[in-house]
């Protein structure tokens, strides 16, 4: 059996109101976009997640919803508040938590670069792999039969792609 993992980071968000609290930050225009242009990226190539693992911060939320309405509505999504800014070790602490087979989690860097970085046995040629920009999208494979029994470097990664070059 494998499991994959659908890793994403939240797309672009605002910064034009500074009385804003950080979890509380819309996506602005360039993400409200992005967002979509990923989950039609990821209908198209048949990756389809089950369970949605969001930080709960107002753009990975946002994220999800934009996304949803490219995508057959299977997926369930559920909030975890310690994705927040969350450390690698952190992010492996709640996919471990996960149940689907097809698992996607939206969250922060820095976190979810290294994360990535770590998970994989090698990472994607891609020259963006490595800082995650916004909105940027892995995803994996694991040979395990549950996400209990995920650890570091052992993903192969299926594909990766950033907004920009999927918008044009």
């Amino acid at each position: 059996m494998s499991l994959t993992l659908i890793l994403m980071r939240h797309a672009k968000s605002s910064w034009d109101d500074p009385a804003l609290d950080d979890f509380d930050r819309p996506l602005n225009g360039r993400g409200r976009n992005s967002a979509p242009a990923i989950g039609q990226w990821l209908a198209k190539k048949g990756y389809l997640p089950d369970e949605v693992i969001v930080s709960g911060a107002r753009r990975t939320v946002e994220t999800w919803s934009r996304m949803a309405g490219t995508l057959p509505a299977t997926a369930t999504m559920r909030s975890d508040p310690a994705l927040f800014h969350a450390s690698p070790d952190t992010i492996l602490g709640v996919l471990r938590g996960a149940r689907a087979p097809t698992v996607m989690l939206i969250g922060h860097n820095p976190g979810i670069a290294e994360f990535a970085a770590r998970v994989v046995r090698a990472p994607h040629p891609h020259d963006r792999f490595e800082d995650f920009p916004t909105a940027a999208t892995a995803v994996m494979r694991f040979g395990t039969a549950g996400w209990s029994d995920v650890n570091w470097g052992t993903a192969g990664v299926l594909d990766f792609a950033i907004p920009r070059e999927l918008l044009g």
